[in-house]
């Protein structure tokens, strides 16, 4: 199996679990069950190509990162920025194929659950949706090669995470907790975000080998050593939120007012 197939079924894995959400929200209500049957095989089919993915990066690559990118928007040189343009890539190597399937599988569990779970419930056909917009986040945030995708894919797991928790919105306990819970992961990432845009000020790139590569040659800019360490502790801000980590722990039990399933894909995703 070569690098580009290897790639190309990353891709696909990615783009699924979204094609499954674009149709259960355009037409779910015209689909059998709602379309319930249809996001969950996608995650088994996902599952499925994850393995593959796995044994062929162990296989056959397994001392080196797959990795490809293209220039998605050039905005030239700004004015006190720099060059700046924004990338789209992917990245597997041995921890990206091992956690393709570690999410694909929980998330499969999920769905698979949730159609007993969910029967009946008056917005069984979105609720599958919101899966897989979560499913389709959580697999951007492990696919993909740049700080700045990773901070789209994690802003749409909090989105997604917002919708879940909201579920039974009529209540006022789960309304609550949704709100909660997307505005207190709104404080570390803000931290994310100002720690990434350091990271750009000092690299002038988004991409993980480029900026991991020129820390580890030791070829960073003079002066900037305080700033990089600052960018590290802000990043870790996100990652404190969105795991719940004190003191932005205080949203995830309230996060039990969703239905039980989306609890166990929150929990499995902190």
């Amino acid at each position: 199996m070569s690098q580009e197939t290897l790639l190309q079924l990353g891709a696909v894995i990615l783009l699924l679990p979204l094609l499954g959400f674009t149709v259960i929200i355009f037409f779910g209500k015209r689909l059998p069950r709602q379309g319930d049957w249809l996001e969950t095989g996608i995650l088994f089919i996902c599952l499925f190509l994850s393995f593959v993915v796995l044994f062929g990066k162990l296989g056959s690559f397994k001392d080196v990162a797959l990795s490809t990118t293209f220039s998605w928007v050039d905005f030239g040189n700004v004015p006190g920025v720099g060059p700046l343009k924004i990338e789209l890539g992917l990245m597997i190597d041995n921890l990206v194929a091992i956690m393709l399937v570690v999410v694909s599988l929980v998330s499969a569990l999920v769905h698979l659950f949730s159609i007993g779970y969910m029967h009946g419930d008056v917005r069984y056909g979105r609720y599958f949706a919101y899966l897989g917009i979560f499913t389709f986040s959580m697999f951007g945030i492990v696919l993909t090669n740049n700080f700045f995708l990773m901070y789209v894919a994690w802003e749409l797991v909090g989105l997604s995470s917002y919708l879940l928790i909201g579920h039974w919105f009529e209540k006022k306990s789960a309304s609550d907790a949704a709100k909660k819970a997307f505005i207190v992961n709104r404080v570390g990432d803000i931290g994310m975000f100002t720690g990434i845009m350091i990271l750009y000020a000092t690299f002038h790139t988004f991409r993980f080998d480029i900026i991991f590569s020129s820390m580890q040659a030791g070829t960073i800019p003079m002066g900037s050593e305080t700033w990089l360490t600052a960018a590290g502790i802000l990043i870790f801000c996100g990652a404190i939120g969105k795991s719940a980590q004190f003191p932005l722990h205080v949203w995830l039990p309230d996060a039990m007012e969703g239905p039980t399933p989306v609890s166990a894909l929150i929990h499995a995703a902190t």
